[in-house]
């Protein structure tokens, strides 16, 4: 059972260079995201504090977590330039 070389200079990498790129954004948009969701807490245990049901934390941080998760399953599945297959 013999293994056979690639004739191109290609790597045998499952993804392409510019694809770890867009996985490195994505990541960076779900970690803005989670950032977004941060605080809101109050400083006596005893007391509600009304900051934690800020449109922010509510409903744009979960927007762009979810955002940047879509953005990640594209970064996975878009095709490498010079792919012929």
């Amino acid at each position: 059972m013999s293994i056979k070389k690639n004739d191109t200079n290609h790597s045998n990498f499952a993804l392409g260079k510019e694809n770890y790129y867009l996985l490195i954004i994505g990541f960076a948009i779900i970690i803005i995201g989670f950032l977004l969701m941060i605080g809101g807490k109050s400083e006596d245990p005893n007391v509600f504090n009304e900051e934690i049901f800020s449109p922010r934390r509510i409903t744009l941080a979960p927007i762009i977590v979810l955002f940047g998760f879509i953005f990640e399953i594209f970064a996975i599945m878009k095709k490498p330039k010079g792919t012929s297959e």
